[in-house]
C-alpha cells in the first residue's frame, strides 16, 4: 500500500495570470503558499484484478478506460497502470471551494502511482505531469499555479511563460516569519461550494478585454513576492491582497456577489487591512489579512465558520509505503 498526502494551497497574488489565453501572450506569475491542509490517497494492489476507485462515489471496472473518474483515468493511462488496483482518496477541506484540491488530488495521486510501479518523480516533474492531464487531456479551462503550489509546497513565487515553461523561486522568509504570516491570516468558509470551470471559461475568453487588469494582477505577484523578501510580514501584504482582490473581481460578474461584498467591507470595517476570495470566485473561502489585535472584532463582523491553518514547508509526499 502507497499513501502519500498532498497539501492544498492559498493563492495571494496573481491568480487569473496564470491561465494560458493570458501568459502565452507574455508571461504570468502567482505567489501562493501551501497550508496544513490536506488531500490522501491511497493506492493498493487489488486481488481479483479489477480497478476499485472510491472517493465522493464508488467505482469498479475491468480496465483504467472504462472509469468514469477522468483524471484517475488519465493518471492511470500516463502511468502505464490497467488493471488490478484500488485507490481512495480522502481529503480535509471540500471540493469546490478554492483552495486547489483538483490539483492536489491530481499530483497526489501522480504521486501515488508512480511509487506503486518503484518509480520517483520530482516535483516539478508531478506538476508538469498533472498539467497535460488536467488541461491538455480533459480541458479543464484552468491555470498552472495550483499544480506547481502542491507539488513544491511552501511559500513561493511562479513564472508562467509563454513557452508553457514554468519558473519555481522559493520566498526566503524564514520559519518564525512564516508563522508570523500565517498568524495574521484568517480563512473563513462561505458556506457556499461552486463549479469553478464555468468560471475559469470566462475568464479565459475575456482575458484580451482583461489584459489591463490582469497585468496589474500578475505584476501585484511580483510586488508581493520583494515586499515579502526585503521587508517581511508588514501591513503592506494586507494592502496588496485588497488591491488585488479589486482587480480580480473586474474580470466577471461572477467571481463576487453581493453578500460575499458585504462581508468583506465588514471585515475591513473591524480592522482587517485586506484580503480575497481564493480560487476562481463564486463561493468557497474567504482569506482575509488581520493583524491580531483586531481579529475577534473581524470574526464577528464576517460571521462565517473559520478554518484554522498555518503555512507549510513541503509539497506531495510519500508518508507509507506498506510491505510486499
Amino acid at each position: 500500500m502507497i499513501i502519500t498526502r498532498t497539501p492544498f494551497r492559498v493563492s495571494l497574488a496573481g491568480g487569473g495570470s496564470d491561465i494560458a489565453s493570458y501568459y502565452r501572450s507574455g508571461f504570468g506569475a502567482a505567489v501562493s503558499a501551501t497550508i496544513n491542509k490536506y488531500m490522501y490517497i491511497t493506492v493498493n494492489r487489488r486481488f481479483d484484478r479489477t480497478i476499485r476507485l472510491s472517493y465522493s462515489r464508488t467505482e469498479t471496472a475491468a480496465h483504467a478506460d472504462e472509469l468514469q473518474h477522468g483524471i484517475v483515468r488519465e493518471c492511470m493511462k500516463m502511468v502505464g497502470i490497467d488493471t488490478g488496483i484500488e485507490i481512495t482518496s480522502i481529503a480535509d477541506i471540500p471540493a469546490g471551494t478554492g483552495l486547489g484540491s483538483s490539483s492536489s488530488f491530481t499530483v497526489g495521486l501522480l504521486n501515488s502511482l508512480y511509487t506503486y510501479i518503484g518509480q520517483q518523480r520530482s516535483a516539478h516533474e508531478l506538476a508538469v505531469k498533472a498539467c497535460e492531464i488536467e488541461i491538455d487531456a480533459l480541458g479543464a479551462p484552468i491555470g498552472k499555479q495550483d499544480q506547481f503550489a502542491a507539488a513544491y509546497g511552501g511559500l513561493n513565487y511562479y513564472r508562467f511563460n509563454a513557452d508553457e515553461s514554468v519558473e519555481y523561486e522559493k520566498i526566503g522568509l524564514g520559519e518564525m516569519e512564516a508563522d508570523r504570516l500565517g498568524s495574521k491570516l484568517m480563512l473563513f468558509f462561505t458556506g457556499t461550494k461552486r463549479e469553478a470551470n464555468e468560471i475559469l471559461a470566462d475568464q479565459q475568453r475575456y482575458a484580451p478585454r482583461n489584459r489591463e487588469s490582469l497585468d496589474f494582477i500578475r505584476d501585484e505577484a511580483a510586488r508581493l513576492r520583494g515586499e515579502l523578501s526585503e521587508n517581511g510580514v508588514t501591513a503592506a501584504i494586507g494592502a496588496s491582497l485588497h488591491a488585488g482582490w479589486l482587480r480580480k473581481k473586474s474580470l466577471s460578474e461572477a467571481i463576487s456577489n453581493p453578500d460575499i461584498d458585504r462581508r468583506y467591507g465588514d471585515a475591513l470595517g473591524a480592522g482587517a487591512a485586506g484580503g480575497k476570495l481564493l480560487g476562481a470566485g463564486g463561493g468557497g473561502f474567504l482569506l482575509i489579512y488581520c493583524d491580531e489585535q483586531f481579529q475577534d472584532g473581524v470574526r464577528e463582523a464576517v460571521g462565517l465558520r473559520e478554518v484554522d491553518f498555518h503555512i507549510t514547508r513541503h509539497g506531495s509526499r510519500v508518508v507509507f509505503i506498506g510491505d510486499e
